[in-house]
């Protein structure tokens, strides 16, 4: 399995990704924040430049690799996800740009990174999600470029390619409750079928089964609700159509996920 993404990866890295994905970011309404050099890769979602500042590649996430963290363990194709953004960014002069919030509670940038490669303009972030090697992971305070984002995704996984023929990435059904109580605390992607939409106490409730107590369910909280009501989404009307959600799974009496903004939403029907 693995030789196979790597072989698929290799075509990528030759720039022949760039035939079908063209400038995807043009849309997406950047403010450019400066010119470096990437001297060093962390992982498949983060760098670091000469400035020393590090980078993280937002709008994205990759395999984690533990990094010396306590009970931590390597995400499946983490290391080849590092390998692969090595291959084409280390010693590259980039273009930061950024679509909401700067700078992480980390201390980290937030950026969309862009390199020249070949005379190609490269954005990594639609990159390593073309690879198979991220998946898109949004913020309320960092929406830009989602639908972009999503679009490269759905091409690697329509491949399968990395990380998407590999279990550990599976989307997730939401009636299966033994193994959404499994992955508790970890993020998901989790696709069901809506069968109750609720308005209490001023916040938003999104059913997917009869007992919304052990059942899973997305919760949406007063402090986020605003957004929602912003999209012009009727979610009344989206009962009875399959909806695709990202997110971190906890436990609430059943495993739910909070939505904090709308891009983490996919209506699939």
């Amino acid at each position: 399995m693995i030789e196979k993404s790597k072989k698929y990866s290799g075509l990528l890295a030759s720039g022949l990704y760039l035939l079908a994905g063209g400038h995807a970011y043009a849309s997406c309404n950047l403010t450019e924040g400066g010119r470096e050099t990437i001297i060093e890769i962390v992982d498949g979602d983060t760098v670091i430049l000469s400035s020393g500042k590090q980078v993280r590649m937002v709008g994205t996430q990759a395999p984690k690799l533990a990094l010396s963290r306590k009970n931590f363990k390597d995400w499946p194709l983490a290391d080849l996800a590092k390998q692969q953004l090595e291959n084409i960014a280390l010693g590259k002069k980039v273009t930061l740009e950024y679509g909401g919030r700067k700078i992480d509670r980390h201390g980290r940038i937030l950026a969309h990174i862009f390199i020249e490669d070949d005379g190609n303009k490269v954005w990594l972030q639609e990159y390593m999600l073309k690879q198979g090697l991220a998946r898109t992971y949004s913020f309320k305070d960092n929406r830009s470029c989602v639908k972009e984002l999503l679009n490269a995704e759905n091409i690697a996984r329509n491949n399968g390619v990395n990380i998407w023929q590999n279990s550990y990435y599976d989307i997730m059904n939401a009636t299966d409750l033994n193994a959404l109580n499994e992955k508790n605390g970890t993020y998901q992607l989790v696709e069901g079928k809506l069968l109750k939409f609720d308005h209490k106490y001023g916040q938003l409730y999104f059913n997917f089964g009869q007992n919304y107590r052990t059942d899973f369910t997305i919760n949406v909280t007063k402090r986020n609700r605003m957004a929602f009501a912003q999209s012009g989404v009727d979610f009344k009307n989206l009962i009875g159509h399959t909806i695709r959600i990202r997110g971190w799974l906890e436990q609430r009496g059943g495993p739910m996920i909070e939505a904090t903004h709308p891009e983490q939403f996919e209506f699939l029907d």
